[in-house]
């Protein structure tokens, strides 16, 4: 069906399928019964919300001289690419310049669909994804990276909400370049209909006949998603010290009364701060009195008590 020009066609277009939804309820029930399941299950995935993998450590060499933190994150939002030699989309969130207690550093989180990040399981693919990746950062940014990199042995930098507010804040997914493509770039803006508010987005295409790549871009549709409000949940927190009174660790309590399993939970933990949530149920963010190792923090549920315990080692 060809997208609709005028506000009459779209009218014209969306009568007809309520028609066509109508007649089928009614000669094939059990088929317009598994398509509405069909379309009900893409629209939960849809609105998914993008969840952390890894984490990539490498630095800024030009224009300023700092570390990059890359959040590589899985999104089902993000279309996977038709065929192995097809551009691969990705959703950008912004480069944000972060200053804590300790460093200045720069953090940017990008986005791929589900099935491109299992290229992991494929040493040489992986290093081409983020290769791409690298580049795609240095085209958009007009930056200089180091080449090198290391994993870092935490999935997220930042919290999980900035996370969030980022990649959905942020450019709609557009193709990286594939393996016969690596040697001709260029940037061009993408022209769409959602206005001046997404006037960041951008994809990289051929230098030689330049043509967008035929991906479907994501568009922002926030009234499909309409969670309840969260509530702060009952907490905790000490703080145990050796004999010389030197803080050792932070023990975070946290009551979740509602919660009936762990993997109900989305935990995200920086060096100044925690956060807990639990979709449309809870929802706790603490600054922390002393800076802590975000790597070595540990976090046990009690099913039984449904109280979520986080141990905060202090460096």
């Amino acid at each position: 069906m060809a997208t609709p020009s005028h506000p009459e066609d779209m009218l014209t277009q969306v009568t007809q399928l309520w028609s066509m939804l109508d007649e089928m309820s009614e000669s094939t029930p059990e088929s317009y019964h598994r398509f509405m399941q069909q379309q009900l299950e893409d629209a939960k995935q849809y609105c998914a919300p993008p969840e952390p993998h890894l984490c990539l450590q490498t630095h800024i060499l030009d224009p300023n001289e700092k570390s990059l933190f890359i959040n590589l994150c899985r999104w089902k939002r993000v279309p996977a690419p038709k065929s192995p030699t097809d551009p691969i989309p990705l959703s950008a969130g912004l480069l944000e310049e972060v200053s804590d207690k300790a460093e200045l550093y720069s953090i940017i989180d990008i986005a791929y669909n589900p099935t491109v990040l299992q290229r992991e399981e494929n040493q040489a693919e992986m290093d081409h994804l983020i290769s791409l990746t690298f580049k795609y950062i240095e085209e958009h940014y007009n930056l200089s990276l180091s080449p090198s990199y290391h994993i870092a042995t935490f999935t997220l930098k930042g919290s999980l909400k900035r996370m969030k507010q980022s990649l959905r804040g942020g450019p709609v997914p557009a193709p990286l370049l594939n393996k016969n493509m690596r040697n001709e770039l260029t940037l061009d803006p993408m022209k769409h209909n959602l206005g001046d508010k997404d006037h960041n987005n951008a994809t990289l295409l051929l230098n030689k006949n330049v043509t967008q790549s035929k991906v479907h871009l994501i568009e922002e549709i926030a009234s499909m998603e309409l969670p309840e409000e969260a509530i702060t949940p009952a907490y905790e927190l000490t703080i145990a010290k050796d004999a010389n009174r030197k803080p050792l660790k932070i023990e975070l309590k946290v009551e979740l009364p509602k919660v009936s399993s762990v993997s109900e939970c989305e935990l995200s933990i920086s060096r100044d701060d925690v956060i807990v949530e639990v979709p449309e149920k809870y929802r706790l963010q603490l600054d922390l009195p002393e800076l802590v190792k975000e790597e070595a923090t540990t976090a046990t549920f009690n099913k039984g008590k449904g109280v979520l315990l986080i141990t905060m080692p202090i460096p």
